[in-house]
């Protein structure tokens, strides 16, 4: 039986569990930081810890994958991933309530939320792309990954506006019943959308006997070890630590630097941050477009955009290196071919995750995805705090801000070179010369009469 896969309608509700998931997250990460930062004029290190201990909790995902691949089911996963993440998501609400009586309880609780959080993001989010991973096409890959990506920002966008509405003024009683509210919706979309939707993908999926056996003896520490042992899959864990960090690292650093060498207002930092985004977004559609069926690789495979979305981004964050050291450098250009190259790399990375989760033989696709997410929230929790240890550092050992943030910025093009040359040895197989059989003559694709 020929293997469909699924259509774009399973992808746009793949979509929407991505963004109730965002949802919660940006309530917890940006609101609540915010809340306790400003109303109760607590320190700013404690979201921000709180934030970096939500990404070191996500170094479960390989065995939340684990699980799903033991069960072959990856919805009852993505179910309880989100129901968690919706409790934890209050009960965040409710510690930051609490913080302004009893800031010590209050933080304790913050902990064990926070925790809550990290675990459902991972059961969900994991699950989410081994199922991706499993049922989309080779020739859709790109642009699902685009499609389920933005529709996660589109619910950063949404959720934050939403939210910040309906919390002004605001009230503890309000924020509780707007992240209680939040949490129930989202649990309701999701359970709609995954509802029917492995048991339609099942009708694509490979016989029972054609399946590689799942031993009840075989435990969560040798499949990982088997996966680790894949040079390929171990290759492309290296290569997602050290583009994310890169990448995540640039993002702390690029407002305070434009204010500080620049002089860019609050209001002009913000902007520019923008202008990035609106960058990514472009990176983004540019690689769903040449990764679509109808192009079919005439503006470039997948790997070339992701081996050239990292070489761009090191010329680009050399771009800012010169920005740093020269005033009539052309900043917002500079940074908007930086996003155009960071969504490039990071889309066509998703979808290069998709094709290698299954390449190494079925059975381990959530494994794979979820070592590859706990290399990505390790970089991301690393990501922020070597960006600006980095930069304090350059300020205390060089003395001078422009000459600081350009030595990190070269680090961080180093790295983004690095990752360009770990994307080089992931190129995509090449297609096989088919047979064709015409007038009892055999002819091969792309080869000569023999």
């Amino acid at each position: 039986m020929s293997r469909s896969g699924f259509g774009w309608f399973q992808i746009v509700r793949l979509g929407l569990i991505q963004a109730c998931l965002g949802a919660v997250v940006v309530v917890t990460t940006s609101t609540l930081n915010r809340i306790m930062v400003v109303e109760l004029a607590l320190p700013a290190v404690l979201p921000g810890f709180l934030v970096a201990w939500h990404y070191a909790v996500q170094m479960v995902r390989p065995r939340m994958g684990f699980g799903a691949d033991k069960g072959r089911r990856c919805t009852p996963w993505m179910m309880g991933g989100m129901l968690v993440l919706g409790v934890g998501g209050v009960m965040a609400a409710s510690a930051t309530v609490w913080m302004a009586t009893q800031p010590i309880y209050g933080t304790v609780l913050a902990m064990l939320s926070f925790s809550l959080i990290g675990l459902g993001v991972s059961a969900c989010g994991t699950s989410l792309l081994a199922l991706m991973a499993k049922q989309v096409p080779e020739d859709r890959r790109a642009p699902a990954a685009t499609a389920v990506w933005m529709m996660m920002i589109v619910g950063f966008a949404v959720t934050a506006g939403v939210v910040g509405k309906l919390i002004d003024p605001y009230t503890p009683e309000v924020l509780l019943q707007v992240s209680a509210g939040l949490s129930a919706l989202t649990a309701v979309i999701t359970a709609l959308c995954l509802w029917g939707l492995e048991a339609t993908a099942a009708t694509d999926m490979p016989a029972p006997e054609a399946r590689v056996p799942q031993d009840p003896q075989h435990n969560f520490k040798q499949a990982l070890q088997e996966v680790w042992r894949e040079p390929v899959a171990r290759t492309f864990t290296v290569f997602v630590f050290t583009s994310m960090l890169a990448y995540s690292a640039q993002d702390l650093i690029l407002e305070p630097f434009a204010g500080a060498v620049h002089g860019f207002t609050p209001g002009q930092t913000t902007q520019l941050s923008g202008w990035h985004h609106m960058g990514v977004l472009i990176g983004m559609l540019a690689v769903a477009g040449a990764g679509s069926r109808w192009v079919a690789g005439r503006l470039g495979t997948v790997s070339a955009w992701m081996v050239g979305g990292c070489l761009m981004s090191a010329l680009a964050t050399v771009g800012l290196c010169s920005a740093a050291l020269s005033e009539g450098w052309p900043l917002q250009a500079n940074v908007v071919g930086l996003g155009v190259a960071n969504g490039a790399f990071s889309i066509a990375a998703i979808a290069t995750m998709m094709r290698l989760a299954g390449e190494g033989g079925p059975g381990r696709e959530g494994t794979r995805m979820g070592l590859w997410g706990a290399a990505q929230a390790a970089a991301f929790g690393l990501g922020g705090l070597l960006g600006t240890a980095a930069s304090d550092l350059a300020h205390a050992l060089l003395g001078e801000q422009r000459t600081a943030y350009a030595a990190v910025f070269g680090m961080q093009a180093l790295m983004f070179a690095v990752s360009a040359a770990l994307a080089s040895r992931l190129r995509e197989p090449a297609a096989p010369r088919e047979p064709l059989q015409f007038d009892n003559v055999l002819w091969l694709k792309g080869g000569s009469r023999s």
